[in-house]
């Protein structure tokens, strides 16, 4: 079934009409009925004439569909930022009821961050090529690398794995990519994948390797002027270096570079914790609560909490507010977050849980997080 007849059973059915009520004067009913099942292909002027009735705007004339494949190559290319206004101009609504109004109505919904799939109803209208898209927003990427192993839905694939802490499967589907980029020409999705893998390594604490590829991601980087990508390899380097109890040269990058969102002033009032600096740390803390007025969120909270009650209490491991806030606060991480935020808190975690003597559940949380133990043997290596 093409899209056309869908919307006209989609609209007809939306408000409550007969087959006979919309094609009075039109058409036959039988044949309504087959272009609704998708077994008649109607002419334009039928098309027009049904649409009008029902209220939509149908564009029929004057469509063309290369602003359509251009926004296709720029979302399968990695090049996110035109790929987003394009869909976001103004042009794309005379897009949505043509022809071409499933490519611009799926495309408009994976241009926004945290989109919804479409109904399941819609996917009888849909090729392998836009089918493989509803897959990844349905989240579902190893049917939609079967429909179109392009390096996009690797990438797509990879990425989600990496944030859901399933690093080592996101590394082989992110070398896919690498490879499929490599055949396509894709260089921008080359560079997605080597700092998506050299994250990765980082989670994993293998730091060669992280190191390795975060150097091609950085040079192409250079190259394309993708300066968050540089920025986002530099934050978790500086990040990884609070791991190892690296807090000086930390405290470099995250003094030296201009202040970004809540988790810069989280890692920097750390190292400000760490160097003996209480009052600098608790003021970047006091900046951190004026950006969460604006954007509540509780566990990140809770986060910058944890460490004002270190810095105001020397007591703080016999605080009920501190340990309850500590284990809540992990748990929810555990739940909600990628596995890098847990990883980093481990070492305060383990610290109260051998204070109050809960060996066992030390134990476990190690057996959970083998990559924590691999941190002191690169202490000094980065």
């Amino acid at each position: 079934m093409k899209y056309p007849q869908f919307l006209i059973r989609h609209e007809r059915l939306k408000r409550n009409w007969s087959q006979e009520g919309l094609c009075k004067d039109i058409c036959t009913v039988s044949y309504l009925s087959k272009i609704e099942q998708g077994k008649a292909e109607p002419s334009e002027e039928i098309l027009s004439l049904l649409f009008s009735r029902l209220g939509v705007e149908w564009q029929s004339s004057g469509i063309y569909g290369e602003l359509i494949e251009n926004a296709w190559e720029l979302l399968l290319s990695g090049h996110e930022r035109r790929f987003q206004k394009l869909c976001a101009s103004p042009i794309w609504n005379k897009y949505l009821n043509s022809v071409y109004g499933l490519d611009a109505l799926l495309l408009k919904t994976i241009s926004k961050e945290g989109a919804e799939p479409l109904p399941e109803a819609i996917e009888v209208c849909m090729d392998h090529r836009q089918l493989s898209i509803q897959r990844v927003l349905q989240e579902r990427f190893e049917e939609a690398i079967k429909l179109n192993p392009c390096s996009f839905i690797y990438l797509a694939a990879g990425s989600y794995r990496y944030w859901n802490g399933e690093n080592t499967r996101a590394i082989e589907l992110l070398q896919l990519a690498i490879q499929q980029a490599a055949s396509e020409g894709r260089a921008l999705n080359i560079m997605y994948a080597h700092y998506y893998i050299g994250s990765c390594y980082a989670n994993l604490l293998y730091f060669e390797a992280m190191s390795s590829h975060y150097k091609i991601a950085r040079s192409l980087a250079l190259d394309f002027g993708e300066y968050t990508i540089l920025d986002s390899i530099d934050y978790n380097i500086a990040s990884i270096r609070i791991e190892l109890g690296e807090y000086t040269e930390a405290l470099r990058y995250f003094v030296g570079c201009p202040e970004g969102d809540i988790l810069h002033l989280h890692k920097l009032a750390i190292c400000y914790e760490k160097t003996n600096q209480k009052e600098k740390a608790l003021s970047v803390l006091s900046r951190a609560y004026e950006h969460l007025k604006d954007d509540p969120d509780e566990t990140v909270y809770a986060m910058c909490r944890i460490v004002e009650i270190r810095l105001n209490d020397d007591n703080y491991l016999d605080s009920e507010e501190y340990g309850n806030t500590l284990m809540n606060c992990f748990e929810a991480m555990r739940a909600e977050r990628p596995v890098g935020y847990c990883i980093f808190h481990m070492p305060w975690m383990l610290e109260y849980l051998e204070y109050k003597r809960k060996y066992k559940q030390a134990y476990r949380l190690l057996l959970a997080y083998p990559e924590y133990r691999q941190k002191a043997a690169f202490k000094g290596r980065l």
